[in-house]
């Protein structure tokens, strides 16, 4: 029997339902372990308990921007490391240069295709074990 080897920890922020599901599932049976929230107001809270290796984070959350918690997580020293993923339904290339601004190393854009989706996950572990 095949052991599963997990790939790394990613914690996805999205407050829709369905969006964090379908993201979930895509990781989950990819062999990454997955941390799912859907309010934001609890992502820094996750991010201390967790110590996650990447971060999804959805840019229009309910009652907060996820651009604002983006910038929390690169003004600490202890987290900013973290490569944080934007996604977001804003694709126009200034929405793209301003999300970029607040310390996203990426970002997704909504809606989703799931290859590409899973290739710019993967390219992110492939440079943290150096492939």
């Amino acid at each position: 029997m095949a052991v599963k080897v997990n790939k790394g920890k990613i914690l996805i922020v999205e407050d829709n339902q369905l969006n964090l599901k379908l993201f979930q599932d895509i990781l989950v049976i990819n062999n990454f372990e997955v941390i799912a929230i859907a309010d934001g107001f609890k992502a820094m809270e996750q991010i201390d308990l967790h110590m996650p290796d990447l971060i999804l984070m959805d840019i229009q959350l309910h009652g907060i921007s996820g651009l604002d918690i983006i910038k929390q997580i690169k003004q600490r020293d202890d987290l900013k490391h973290i490569p944080v993923i934007a996604i977001t339904a804003f694709a126009m290339s200034y929405d793209e240069q301003n999300i970029l601004s607040y310390g996203c190393d990426s970002y997704i854009a909504k809606p989703v295709m799931i290859a590409d989706f899973l290739n710019k996950i993967n390219e992110y572990f492939k440079v943290k074990e150096g492939k």
